[in-house]
């Protein structure tokens, strides 16, 4: 592993860590959204959405744009797809197909 890159992968996968934020990102798969509704959706506070939405922007996992008093976010597709692909590849491979998953029921 390249030096530093520890403190970069730490980062990166604590801001994912977290099922707050991996909810988020699951309702931006479905397609941009504004925050309020996110919210809805969500269950959530919009305080708790927001505070959560600033650690995946400050990593790029989302992007937002204001438009008038309301911020909508998106999904940076090329990275959170990817994420998901190997984490859905693993689990066919690995966990799926020897059983032996402690995350799995």
């Amino acid at each position: 592993m390249k030096r530093g890159l520890n403190d970069i992968c730490y980062g990166f996968f604590s801001t994912l860590a977290n099922p707050t934020r991996l909810a988020i990102l699951e309702k931006l798969s479905e397609g941009e959204k504004n925050v309020t509704r996110l919210a809805s959706e969500l269950g959530q506070e919009q305080s708790m959405v927001s505070h959560n939405l600033k650690m995946l922007e400050q990593c790029r996992f989302v992007f937002s744009e204001r438009r008038g008093k309301k911020k909508y976010v998106s999904l940076n597709e090329d990275t959170v797809n990817s994420i998901l692909g190997i984490v859905e590849n693993h689990e066919a491979k690995y966990c799926r197909a020897t059983g032996n998953c402690p995350f799995r029921g």
